[in-house]
């Protein structure tokens, strides 16, 4: 069912500008041209506003991002993503053909499920386990009970931050050799290059030697050419910090 958008207040964006689920949102919102508010929540500032009663009663998960829309609360990335798909008017996000789809799928949960909750920023681990907060870290981490999860505590942080990166790479390089065309999954843009330009970003930061990963590296290439892409990207958010601004 696709709503008409007259009369629809703005979603409001309650997300942190380097967040790669925000940032999943900004994008899927870019390219169905949707305007939008932004309330900035900062993970780090004040010991994580994510954490506060008052943002809890918004996103009980205290998680970014969480989206206001239609009047209703949705607070994972790639539900906020298939809801304006399936109401608001634009590009599909999600391709009609069923096998497409489920590649699209296969793909964005891979990303968002199985690679960049692991590779969460160490500063954070590190401070929580300091501080004996481990019920905030598993909150923070999400899939820390997995117990190969917890034999990696103790490394350093671009290792620990390389290594599920790779792990996730390794896998998502051979799929996209199979689905891509131009883009993730054939020639249109979908979820799925939704997903992957974010977690390039954080290969980037977390110094990934991408030449391992040719296919990955081009697809970001051809997708951060899209004024999309660009317009959402962590530096050119309202809470961007002074020094990370382009």
């Amino acid at each position: 069912m696709r709503l008409s958008l007259a009369g629809l207040a703005k979603p409001v964006l309650h997300g942190y500008f380097r967040s790669s689920c925000s940032w999943r949102v900004r994008i899927a919102f870019a390219l169905k041209g949707i305007e939008f508010e932004q309330v900035p929540v900062n993970l780090i500032k004040d010991g994580g506003q994510q954490l506060t009663e008052q943002y809890k009663a918004l996103n009980p998960m205290q998680q970014v991002p969480a989206v206001e829309i239609d009047g209703i609360t949705l607070s994972q990335s790639l539900a906020v993503i298939q809801y304006i798909d399936e109401t608001r008017p634009g590009p599909r996000l999600l391709p009609g053909d069923p096998k497409a789809r489920a590649q699209v799928r296969m793909i964005s949960d891979l990303i968002a499920s199985g690679v960049q909750p692991l590779q969460v920023d160490a500063r954070l681990v590190f401070s929580l386990l300091h501080e004996k907060k481990l019920q905030i870290l598993i909150i923070q981490v999400g899939m820390l009970q997995n117990l190969y999860v917890l034999q990696k505590i103790g490394a350093e942080k671009l290792q620990w931050a390389q290594h599920f990166i790779d792990r996730g790479f390794q896998a998502l390089e051979p799929i996209l050799k199979q689905t891509s065309g131009k883009y993730c999954v054939g020639d249109e843009i979908s979820m799925a290059d939704i997903c992957l330009v974010p977690q390039v970003y954080n290969a980037e930061r977390f110094k990934v030697d991408l030449r391992q990963y040719p296919t990955i590296k081009r697809l970001n290439k051809t997708l951060l050419e899209i004024e999309a892409f660009k317009v959402s990207h962590p530096s050119q958010q309202p809470d961007t910090p002074a020094d990370l601004r382009a």
